[in-house]
C-alpha cells in the first residue's frame, strides 16, 4: 500500500527557544550534525513516505533553501507558505490542501516520531472516520496527558482542560481527510487542536495507540534528548 502524502506543520514562531531560534526556525536547529528537518525527512523516507508538503511561515525561505526538492533526503518536497499573516496549524493545512489530496498524514515540524506509519494508515481506512489521531500512554511522563482513548476512538481531547481520565497524549501523528476541514472556520486562522476536539465530541475522531517514545525539538531538554538518541546508534 502506498503511504499517503505527509503535511509537516513547520510555520511556528518557536518563541520558547529564545536565542536558538532568533535567526532560524525550529526545523533548522542543528541536532546530531545536521538541521533537524534533515533527520525528520530521512525518517519519513524510511517509513516509506514519498511525498511531503512543508507548511512554512516564519523563516520559511531558509527552510526552502536548505531542503530544496527533498530528493537528497529520499522524498519529494513541495511547499505551502502561510503568506503575509500566520494561518495557525489548521489554516496552514487548509492552505496546503491542493498539494495533499483526499487523505494525508499530519506531523509537526518539531517532532521525531518512530512509530510505523503503514499500520496507522490501515487503521484509518478501516475506521471509516474523517480523521485519526495516534496516541501514546503517557500518564503525564513527558508532558501533560490530554486524551481519553477507548475502543479505538478518541473520547475526549483537550490541550487546556486537565482530566484524571486522560492517560494518553496526542503523539503528533494524525491522518485527516480533506472533508474533515470543511467545517473549520474560514478564512480566519485556526488551531488544528480545536478541530480535533470538535471531531472527538461528535464521535468522528478515530484513535490508534502507538508505543515508540516521541522526541521533539520544541524545548532545550527535548533537543538534548533527541541528540543523545540520534548519536546512540539505536536509530531506526
Amino acid at each position: 500500500m502506498k503511504i499517503f502524502p505527509v503535511a509537516v506543520l513547520a510555520g511556528g514562531l518557536a518563541t520558547r527557544l529564545g536565542a536558538l531560534t532568533r535567526d532560524r526556525p525550529k526545523s533548522l536547529i542543528e541536532v546530531a550534525g545536521q538541521p533537524f528537518v534533515g533527520h525528520q525527512l530521512q525518517l519519513l523516507a524510511r517509513h516509506g513516505v514519498e511525498r511531503v508538503v512543508l507548511c512554512i511561515g516564519h523563516f520559511g525561505e531558509l527552510v526552502r533553501e536548505y531542503v530544496g526538492d527533498g530528493r537528497r533526503f529520499g522524498v519529494s518536497v513541495e511547499y505551502a507558505p502561510d503568506g503575509a499573516e500566520p494561518l495557525g496549524t489548521g489554516g496552514a493545512l487548509r492552505q496546503a490542501l491542493p498539494h495533499l489530496g483526499e487523505h494525508f498524514f499530519v506531523v509537526y515540524g518539531d517532532s521525531y516520531l518512530r512509530a510505523p506509519m503503514l499500520p496507522v494508515q490501515e487503521a484509518f481506512l478501516a475506521s471509516e472516520s474523517p480523521a485519526l489521531m495516534c496516541v501514546l500512554r503517557n500518564q503525564n511522563r513527558w508532558d501533560r496527558s490530554n486524551v481519553v482513548f477507548a475502543d479505538g476512538r478518541i473520547v475526549s481531547y483537550s490541550k487546556l482542560a486537565a482530566d484524571p481520565a486522560m492517560q494518553h497524549i496526542d503523539y503528533g501523528l494524525s491522518i485527516l481527510s480533506a472533508d474533515a476541514l470543511a467545517s473549520a472556520p474560514q478564512p480566519v486562522p485556526f488551531d488544528l487542536a480545536d478541530l480535533f476536539a470538535a471531531l472527538a465530541r461528535t464521535g468522528q475522531l478515530a484513535g490508534y495507540e502507538v508505543f515508540a517514545r516521541f522526541f521533539e525539538v520544541g524545548s532545550v531538554q527535548g533537543i538534548s534528548a533527541l541528540n543523545a538518541f540520534l548519536t546512540s546508534g539505536e536509530v531506526s
